[in-house]
């Protein structure tokens, strides 16, 4: 049992603080005034006192039980993977952030069974979200100042040897676009798609090594694709084409091009129609239904982040996005910082 003792503050002087006592003050600060291992000294009193503490808790570590900063420290221990810094522990919390752009992924069955645990919570950004450096991505701690250590053998058994949480770079540079449609391919219709690819690409620093513009015909498309494998892009993207229309042969020439399909359809609108498949070297291909063209936010905004920083993605990942696969159609687009794509 924890051994916590109560003592008056004016009688508190020499003592020393087992915890980080925090001092708010309205539009000014919002931290630790007294750090843990702070001696208390006669003129420390008045603060205290103006922070609400006639009393001190002194603290005598008990068999079996650690402090709040050394379950944060453990639970770190269990979560900090590839690029991500720590900073803490304060006040019983350490949070993380990234240290280089790229995706934060962690496995969400794990998570949740460790917050099962009682005393302790670990809270996250979602998963397999795109992160800049710098940003906080998690942070974690104990509820009381003292736990129990078979608590967190039990996490750490949970999470097992690898490190639950990662910030992945982007690895994936290079696309080649295919643009595919008789309309585009004969000048009757100006190539409004590749553009828009283009933006979303730079984002995660995937340049364009080839673009080609097609007709619908699907020995016309595969041979496209075919020509592109030599330029060895890192994927290759194949606009329009995408619906079930008689004419609509995209899926149909992706397939003879050799790639092994994992999803054609997605339960996410909009970008219903997206396809993704890989070729034998894990080179991805994707199907880009007309949506991405004019809509801010599509499936293909949720899945470029996976991509770029190298996934392989199965169909499973891709019936499991239903949960948040809906789109708004917010008057103002603020995606990412929407439910979009969130699944839980």
């Amino acid at each position: 049992m924890s051994k916590i003792k109560t003592v008056n503050v004016e009688d508190a002087v020499g003592q020393v603080l087992c915890h980080d006592m925090t001092r708010i003050v309205k539009g000014e600060m919002k931290g630790p005034q007294f750090r843990k291992g702070h001696i208390i000294r006669e003129e420390d009193i008045p603060m205290l006192l103006s922070m609400g503490k006639e009393q001190i808790y002194i603290w005598e570590k008990p068999e079996g039980f650690v402090h709040e900063d050394e379950a944060a420290e453990t639970l770190a221990a269990i979560c900090r993977g590839k690029n991500i810094i720590q900073k803490g522990p304060s006040e019983g919390k350490i949070e993380f952030f990234a240290q280089t752009e790229g995706l934060f992924q962690y496995n969400d069955g794990i998570l949740n069974s460790i917050n099962e645990i009682e005393d302790i919570i670990i809270a996250a950004r979602h998963n397999n979200q795109p992160v800049k450096a710098g940003e906080k991505v998690a942070a974690m701690k104990a509820i009381p100042l003292v736990i129990e250590e078979e608590k967190l053998r039990r996490a750490k058994n949970i999470a097992g040897k690898n490190p639950l949480m990662n910030v992945l770079p982007y690895c994936l540079k290079s696309a080649a676009i295919i643009v595919t449609g008789s309309e585009v391919a004969k000048g009757r219709i100006k190539d409004t798609f590749t553009p828009v690819l283009e933006e979303k690409l730079v984002a995660y620093g995937i340049s364009v090594v080839k673009n080609s513009i097609v007709s619908d015909e699907i020995d016309r498309v595969a041979d496209a694709i075919g020509e592109a494998r030599k330029e060895k892009a890192d994927m290759i993207l194949c606009t329009g084409g995408m619906s079930v229309d008689p004419d609509d042969n995209t899926p149909g020439a992706i397939k003879k091009s050799g790639a092994q399909i994992v999803t054609y359809g997605v339960p996410v609108i909009p970008g219903a129609m997206f396809l993704l498949a890989y070729f034998d070297d894990g080179a991805p291909i994707m199907g880009i239904p007309g949506c991405v063209m004019h809509t801010a936010a599509t499936v293909f905004d949720t899945i470029l982040p996976r991509i770029a920083a190298g996934q392989k993605l199965n169909r499973q990942e891709f019936t499991r996005m239903g949960g948040g696969g809906l789109c708004l159609s917010c008057p103002v687009c603020r995606y990412p910082i929407c439910p979009f794509g969130k699944t839980l």
